[in-house]
C-alpha cells in the first residue's frame, strides 16, 4: 500500500533504485570507453621517438657521404647517389640492381636479427652489429647474415621554408620506402619515426659477389 501510495505522486522506491543503478552503469562505461580511447591514440610529441623528427636540409649528409647519426629519433640518415663512381664503390653494386639508387633515406638503428643497436664502421664502409656480425650496406640492404631482412626504414617528406609538403617517400615493390630525391626548395626534411616498414629480404650482397665467409 506504501508503494501504491508514493507511486502516485511520483516514483517508488525500486524505480529510483532502478535509475541510480542504471546510471551508475553508464557512468562506468563512460569511463572504460575513455581510458580505452585515451591508451589507444598516439600521444608522441614533436621530436619523441615515435613522432615526427624535423631536421634542416643542412643536417643532411653530402651524397655517398657517411651517415649521419639521429639518436633521438633512433635513426640514420643516408643520402645516396650510385650515378657516381663514388657511389657505386661505397655502395658495393649487385647485379640484381639495375636501376640508379639516389636520394635520402632513413634508417632504424636497430639490427633486424635480435635487436642490438649496430654501428657504421668508416673502415668498411658499411654498417656493423657487435652482437652476431649482420652487416649491411650504406643504404640498409643485407651483406652478412645472420639478420633475416635488410634494415627497417621510416617514412620521410621533403619540406618547403613554409612546412608545405614537396615530396614523399614512396614504396618499392617490397612496401620499403625508396630513397628520396630531394627537390628544389627543399629546407628540410620530415622524419617520421611512426611509420616503420621491415626492410625487404633480398639475396645477400656478399653471396651475388662470392665473398661470404
Amino acid at each position: 500500500m506504501a508503494e501504491a501510495a508514493v507511486s502516485n505522486g511520483g516514483m517508488t522506491r525500486r524505480e529510483f533504485l532502478y535509475y541510480i543503478w542504471g546510471a551508475s552503469m553508464a557512468l562506468f562505461t563512460a569511463e572504460i570507453t575513455g581510458l580505452i580511447i585515451w591508451f589507444a591514440l598516439p600521444r608522441f610529441q614533436e621530436g619523441e621517438f615515435g613522432g615526427t623528427f624535423t631536421v634542416p636540409a643542412d643536417q643532411v649528409p653530402e651524397k655517398n657521404a657517411a651517415p649521419r647519426d639521429f639518436p633521438d629519433g633512433r635513426f640514420w640518415l643516408v643520402n645516396l647517389d650510385t650515378t657516381t663512381d663514388q657511389g657505386q664503390e661505397r655502395m658495393y653494386l649487385v647485379n640484381d640492381e639495375a636501376e640508379p639508387i639516389v636520394g635520402v633515406a632513413a634508417i632504424y638503428k636497430v639490427c633486424t636479427h635480435l635487436g642490438c643497436i649496430y654501428s657504421w664502421i668508416p673502415a668498411n664502409d658499411r654498417f656493423e652489429c657487435p652482437c652476431h656480425g649482420s652487416k649491411y650496406r650504406l643504404d640498409g640492404r643485407r651483406i652478412e647474415d645472420p639478420a633475416p631482412r635488410s634494415l627497417d626504414r621510416f617514412l620521410i617528406a621533403a619540406l618547403d621554408a613554409n612546412n608545405e609538403v614537396l615530396a614523399v617517400a614512396e614504396p618499392d615493390s617490397n612496401g620499403v620506402f625508396k630513397p628520396l630525391p630531394l627537390p628544389e626548395g627543399t629546407v628540410s626534411i620530415r622524419v617520421d619515426t611512426g611509420s616503420r616498414v621491415d626492410g625487404a629480404s633480398q639475396p645477400l650482397i656478399c653471396e651475388l659477389r662470392d665473398s661470404c665467409p
